[in-house]
Order: structure tokens, then sequence, then C-alpha cells
């Protein structure tokens, strides 16, 4: 993707939140910079089932990797289970960035992958930005660097 004036690179691998998949985090996150956790506005559990997973990346990585909390399926906000006050709380009181998006529409996963690039090491000039739109704490802006 391009931010600014660079081309910032980013590798993607999704585990779709299985349960079998949990024992391969510390392959997948070895040498990430950045761990996203999803979950399902429409189902409660799916919450309730980040902090595991949130966990089990802190486990790994300490605090050297920037984790981004994300409530996906905007587009069923009629079915709304998790209100977006929650996410941001649970976000707030782990040091998380934090979003809503609908990747079935498209809303905000621009904006998720262009937050994730400004908060990379290296980056915290132009994530400056990013901060005034309530998408994660002033301290991600000074990532540790690997």
């Amino acid at each position: 993707m391009y931010l600014e004036d660079r081309t910032v690179r980013l590798q993607l691998w999704d585990t779709a939140g299985q349960e079998r998949f949990r024992s391969l985090i510390p392959s997948y996150i070895r040498d990430s910079s950045v761990a996203v956790v999803v979950y399902d506005i429409s189902n409660a559990k799916s919450f309730q089932n980040t902090r595991k997973w949130i966990d089990d990346v802190r486990g790994e990585r300490g605090n050297d990797v920037i984790i981004v909390l994300v409530g996906n399926k905007t587009d069923l906000n009629d079915k709304r289970e998790v209100t977006t006050a929650q996410g941001e709380e649970e976000a707030k009181k782990n040091g998380l960035m934090f979003i809503e998006t609908s990747a079935k529409v498209g809303h905000n996963v621009k904006q998720l992958f262009r937050r994730i690039a400004q908060a990379l090491p290296g980056m915290e000039g132009e994530g400056s930005r990013g901060e005034s739109q309530g998408l994660f704490p002033r301290r991600h802006l000074q990532v540790p660097r690997s």
C-alpha cells in the first residue's frame, strides 16, 4: 500500500479465529509487528474469545507488538451484541488500537490498514494524525524497534 510518499508492504496471516490454529501463534507472531484480533459485533462470544487470543499474543511477544482490536460486521448493526463502547473500553484497558469495520461493505477497511501502517516502527511521523481520530492511544506511536 502507499502511505504518503512511501510504499508499505503488509503481509497478512489469517487464522480465522479457529481454536486449532492457536498453537501456531508463536510461528505466526514471531517476526510480526502487528497482530489484528477480530470479533463479530453481532456475536458476544466472539468478543469474549478475543481475550484468549490477545493473551496468547502478549505471552509470545510481550509489548513488542502492536495489537489491533477490530469489531467487524458493522453492516449487521441491527443484530449488534457488542457495543462500540465495550470494544473501546477493552482496547483502552489493554493498550490496544481499536476500530470497527465491515469487511462485507468495505467500511473502515482501508482506514484500518492505513492506521496499522502509520503505527509501524519508523512510520511515527506519518501516524500522528491517527491519534486525533481515536483509533489508538498515543503510546502506540512510539513502538519498540525489533
